[in-house]
């Protein structure tokens, strides 16, 4: 782990793999750092930077006391300025929440490219209906932290339904640690429900958006909304690969993304 550093006031910590480009890995809404394991491994002639997430980073770090309408404001501010830190342009790699933060920093960060594993977006007629923070914070309220984190894993991680949730749970390497970071989940996914996708997003840099058909379906068409609101994007979609695409795949993932960076 790197010593905490600041930019604009901003602390940060972050491994660092590697001497090559930076290429910041910006995990999602409930996934540890370790997440992005084997995907550093596909990457060996970059520079792999893995972040702490504010009110994130591991599972095991105290929410931030933050508003719902102030999270992606704090994430973006958070990775132009580990962008700030590192040497040279980065390249950033999100996914999910991350993949959000990713493409919005680059809005006015210098970046080398963006790439985009199915950010979290919302399209307009499934938003109308999205009630997920809600009933995160129901749940919550009623002491059920839990089954509050429970109904995310569902509708997020396993929307077509999953046999043994509590057997797949029992698996799952931050459970039940980030039951700890139900509010932040909350405030996160109250976060993407007020985002509003834009007709055109201004990024200059290359853009590779990608998904999966394993996942959820909105998820795949948020990912092709935000690849027609880009200027300079790339589409590609992989067969039967879910929403923890770059963890599940990281030998197809990484070969895609080399093709792309190698343009």
């Amino acid at each position: 782990m790197q010593p905490t550093q600041s930019v604009d006031e901003i602390e940060f910590e972050f491994e660092r793999y590697g001497d090559g480009q930076p290429l910041l890995l910006l995990h999602g809404g409930m996934a540890p750092r370790e997440y992005w394991n084997p995907v550093i491994a596909q990457f060996e002639e970059y520079g792999a930077v893995v972040p702490q997430r504010p009110g994130f980073g591991t599972c095991l770090d105290s929410p931030a006391e933050t508003n719902a309408d102030e999270v992606l404001d704090r994430e973006v501010r958070y990775v132009r300025a580990l962008a700030d830190a590192v040497d040279g342009d980065p390249i950033l790699f999100g996914h999910s929440y991350g993949a959000l933060t990713a493409i919005e920093a680059a809005t006015d960060t210098p970046v080398e490219a963006v790439i985009a594993y199915e950010p979290a977006v919302l399209p307009a007629e499934y938003r109308a209906d999205a009630d997920l923070a809600d009933r995160m914070a129901s749940l919550i309220r009623d002491g059920e932290r839990e089954e509050a984190v429970k109904r995310y894993v569902e509708q997020v991680l396993h929307p077509d339904g999953i046999d043994d949730l509590d057997a797949w749970l029992a698996e799952w390497p931050v459970w039940p640690d980030c039951v700890d970071l139900a509010e932040e989940v909350v405030r996160m996914n109250r976060s993407v429900e007020q985002y509003r996708l834009p007709d055109r997003l201004d990024v200059d840099a290359p853009t590779l958006v990608l998904s999966g058909t394993g996942g959820p379906d909105f998820l795949r068409q948020s990912a092709r909304d935000v690849h027609d609101a880009l200027p300079h994007s790339r589409f590609v979609e992989f067969d039967a690969v879910s929403h923890s695409g770059p963890a599940e795949a990281p030998d197809l993932i990484a070969a895609e993304v080399d093709a792309f960076l190698q343009k």
